[in-house]
């Protein structure tokens, strides 16, 4: 008999923050069976120094060579079979983590941006997700992917809230759109927009100018899947409403 786990992703822009803000009561009410959580911000010296309280789970960490910088954790339910595979040697920016979950394997994604000073981190994500895609082709043909984070980009006009404005921005460079565009053409399937094709709704807001009580936003956060895997998905969603970050929780149900 097949399991439905609820998968989630949540950049929450700094672990120890996070816990200020009650991210461990979030987790104590959404119980969520698997939370993949990007920028947390944290050296894995500091971590061993840091006691959370997050009963319950099995935490893995993938801390940032810079101390205080981007950084990735997976937390799964305790009783849940799965085995993070090893972290990649040229990932040193603590960016991506790879959990085998028997009958897919789960990805937990930050990827860089492309930095609001003069773009000049672009050509270094270009190559980034490169990288990347040629990592997961080779585990694709292992297992079918669950792909989640933050993707630092927003595909679509519809998915902000002023794209004349931000065709220079980073995450809305011609860029960064056409290699978006380029990763779901092979083979990948960005499941919420697949479920909610007019819909507008985001996942990030400026920190500035009360961008998020009046809604002016970017849907950067992603469930994206194998193609194939697609069918074993249902309700994938934007937590909008949760507060704790400038980004919100996604999230996506996946039986196997």
């Amino acid at each position: 008999m097949s399991k439905s786990l609820v998968l989630q992703s949540w950049n929450i822009n700094g672990i120890r923050a996070a816990v200020r803000k009650g991210f461990t009561d979030y987790l104590k009410k959404e119980k969520p069976d698997v939370i993949g959580l990007q920028e947390i911000k944290i050296s894995e010296e500091a971590r061993l120094a840091t006691e959370f309280d997050f009963g319950g789970y099995v935490e893995h960490w993938h801390s940032a060579k810079k101390p205080g910088y981007s950084g990735t954790a997976v937390l799964v339910k305790n009783g849940i079979a799965h085995t993070a595979l090893p972290k990649l040697a040229w990932d040193d920016e603590g960016r991506i983590q790879a959990i085998d979950m028997g009958k897919y394997i789960f990805l937990n994604i930050y990827f860089p941006n492309a930095s609001n000073d003069g773009l000049k981190r672009l050509a270094f994500k270009m190559q980034w997700n490169e990288k990347l895609l040629n990592y997961l082709k080779q585990l694709e043909k292992k297992k079918p992917l669950v792909i989640t984070g933050d993707y630092n980009v927003a595909h679509e006009e519809i998915d902000l809230a002023r794209p004349k404005e931000n065709t220079q921005s980073p995450g809305f460079t011609p860029e960064e759109r056409t290699w978006m565009t380029k990763f779901l053409k092979t083979g990948y399937v960005d499941t919420w927009r697949e479920a909610n094709p007019k819909k507008v709704q985001y996942t990030w807001w400026s920190q500035r100018g009360g961008a998020r009580s009046r809604n002016v936003g970017w849907r950067i956060d992603y469930f994206c899947v194998s193609q194939k895997f697609l069918k074993q998905t249902t309700k994938p969603a934007i937590l909008d409403q949760v507060m704790g970050s400038d980004h919100c929780p996604v999230s996506l149900i996946v039986s196997s």
